[in-house]
């Protein structure tokens, strides 16, 4: 094996771009065990070739060796499988090579594998899988697959000849996002490709640094990048996307995300996505009536898309990807994807008279510079009177009080305008338009029985996140769901009384208004001296509203950027009349941030037997830097360090 190792790197031609042979010494099963210590397997090679074509058209050719160091890694590849889309790519199993310890030698090939429907759920575009059965395999064991595809990600042209679908939506360009991180160790990691000398290529190593040779040749130019010795990427808790901090490779033909804008503009108006109906037309008559002011109708229009298209994708088979569906579609269907939704309300906008476009956006990680189609969500942007384009999103805004969800704040995102666009990035949302604001009144007796009121106001994401106890559940649950909310803190409550306004479903009449009023026995811990109690607004109640709480703050320091849900801003107040006779003797050692990243302050104060609590908290955004660490780290902890350590009132 070690020959056959070391022919596959020479055949690659990396040898001259490293000082030394990683797989050197380690192929063996006892040297692999001994440096990767709790590793399942070891990836010894992965190799990929892709030779691009005029038209854009790509072939894949990738190979693979992985050796299996313990059962779990045997069993984790009993079977092999890789995902395609038949409208839009091929993938063929070429053959498995399996090297058993004993020196027994299996080899499977086309005929073993299995074609099939992809497991799917609410996107039904036809993907499919392939397998191959490789059977047991024990520690010590070793397989190579060797695999052929041609292709790429979406589906968009109609077809002339066999391989004419598999041309990319951007005719005669090719990109590629190789990422150069892996679950387990690996070897070495090769990617070569070769582009015909007609085209300019940009590429971009981030996160990372790779071995980089270029050669070219009569016909085309060979870029070859690789990596060795990969061991497993050292996340941090609410870390960013592992592809904002992973080495990875982008590598593009087209010229700049301004040219990309452009053709997407021109490849959904050319399909004819936006052309309305008389059937949509009244339809925007009949929802915009009544309306006062220009953004009072985009909003209309927005959340009736958002309400009224269930989120389901069918394939429109031939053109399904970067070509929208046409509105008469969509009105029809009153379902659909991300894509279908924005395509519904921009043809509803341009009925309504507005100038409205598609958008292309990721969702949970950057977008880098180098125009590569690092997308998964389509959104909507429109122009207003103050002439600036405004970001709406139907998708995900049923039951949220914005237009735009601040949840993908801090997001990259590419309009397709008639003059193209530059790469744009989703403004910070202020924590204000998102506050929680919890309110108690109470009175403890000496028996340490609690009675009162709780109250909470909430607004933007914050709203939404509690008022999904209602609209993510059965009316028969409502009443329980947010009794609930108490009985979690403290099972022993009484309910007397509690309300959630008219209507959860009716979101946008105002801001969510949650109350519940209560009598709690033993509430609080009561000695012959002392009562130890923690007010009940601070306590942790509704923090499902507060994901602040939920991000582990043990660590010092970061090395990577992390994230929360939004931004928000935090109100806590809690009035407790108590016994007469009792001072304050102890509470929790209270620290203020005024940092960059959160801003936290509280206080305790007695006056009379009126024990008033104040907390106030800002989260400033929802993506941060490491430096943005120790002020939001103080903030999650004062919160914590409140609502976990009761007060102390002695005679």
């Amino acid at each position: 094996m070690t020959r056959f190792l070391f022919m596959f790197w020479i055949g690659l031609g990396i040898i001259p771009l490293t000082s030394a042979n990683p797989i050197s010494n380690l192929n063996s099963f006892t040297g692999l065990t001994k440096k990767y210590p709790g590793a399942e397997y070891v990836t010894l090679f992965d190799s990929t070739r892709v030779r691009m074509m005029e038209s854009g058209l790509s072939y894949y050719l990738e190979h693979q060796m992985v050796m299996i160091l313990t059962p779990g890694g045997g069993k984790h590849f009993r079977v092999f499988k890789s995902d395609y889309d038949p409208l839009t790519a091929s993938v063929e199993i070429r053959k498995i090579i399996v090297y058993y310890k004993n020196g027994y030698t299996k080899e499977l090939n086309t005929l073993d594998e299995i074609d099939y429907p992809a497991p799917a759920g609410t996107i039904l575009w036809g993907s499919r899988q392939k397998m191959t059965e490789i059977g047991r395999l024990e520690p010590g064991d070793s397989f190579e697959v060797f695999l052929s595809k041609k292709g790429f990600a979406y589906a968009l042209l109609d077809t002339q000849r066999e391989d004419d679908k598999y041309i990319p939506p951007m005719r005669g360009h090719f990109y590629d996002i190789v990422p150069f991180w892996s679950d387990a160790p690996l070897l070495l990691k090769v990617y070569q490709v070769a582009i015909p000398n007609s085209k300019v290529v940009n590429f971009q190593v981030y996160n990372g640094k790779l071995n980089i040779r270029k050669e070219k040749k009569a016909e085309n130019s060979l870029f070859t990048f690789s990596l060795s010795d990969i061991k497993p990427f050292a996340s941090e808790p609410n870390m960013v996307a592992l592809s904002d901090v992973a080495p990875k490779l982008l590598i593009s033909t087209a010229p700049d995300w301004q040219a990309k804008s452009k053709w997407f503009y021109s490849v959904n108006e050319a399909y004819g996505s936006f052309k309305s109906t008389p059937e949509i037309d009244q339809k925007v008559k009949e929802i915009l009536r009544g309306s006062v002011s220009e953004i009072d109708s985009v909003g209309k229009l927005t959340h009736w898309v958002a309400d009224e298209l269930r989120y389901l994708g069918l394939s429109m088979g031939k053109g399904e990807g970067y070509t929208l569906h046409r509105g008469s579609t969509d009105f029809l269907d009153r379902c659909g994807v991300c894509k279908d939704k924005a395509g519904m309300l921009v043809t509803m906008l341009r009925s309504a008279g507005f100038k409205a476009y598609p958008s292309m956006t990721m969702a949970g990680s950057r977008i880098d510079r180098i125009p590569a189609d690092q997308f998964n969500h389509s959104v909507v942007v429109v122009k207003l009177s103050d002439g600036k384009l405004h970001l709406l999103d139907p998708t995900w805004v049923p039951f949220v009080r914005e237009l735009w969800s601040s949840a993908e704040q801090q997001q990259n995102y590419l309009p397709g305008i008639p003059d193209g666009s530059d790469l744009l990035e989703t403004p910070v949302s202020s924590p204000k338009n998102h506050f929680v604001k919890i309110n108690a009144s109470s009175q403890l007796t000496r028996e340490g029985t609690l009675t009162g009121e709780i109250s909470i106001i909430a607004e933007g994401q914050s709203d939404a996140s509690l008022r999904r106890m209602f609209t993510g559940s059965y009316k028969a649950n409502w009443k329980s769901n947010l009794e609930n909310e108490l009985l979690k803190i403290t099972p022993q409550a009484k309910i007397l009384k509690s309300t959630y306004g008219d209507d959860p479903y009716n979101y946008m009449a105002g801001p969510i208004d949650l109350r519940i009023s209560y009598e709690i026995p033993d509430y609080a811990t009561v000695t012959e001296s002392e009562i130890l109690f923690t007010p009940l607004a601070a306590s942790g109640i509704f923090s499902g509203a507060m994901r602040n709480l939920f991000i582990d703050v043990k660590a010092d320091i970061r090395h990577f950027p992390f994230h929360d849900t939004c931004s928000r801003s935090i109100e806590i107040t809690d009035k407790t009349i108590i016994p007469s006779g009792y001072k304050l003797s102890w509470t929790p050692k209270i620290e203020k941030s005024t940092g960059i990243g959160a801003s936290f302050e509280a206080s305790y104060s007695l006056d009379g037997t009126q024990l008033k609590l104040n907390e106030r908290a800002e989260y400033y955004k929802r993506i941060y830097t490491p430096e943005d660490w120790p002020s939001f780290r103080v903030a999650v902890r004062m919160q914590k360090t409140i609502s976990e350590n009761p007060v102390i009132l002695t005679l």
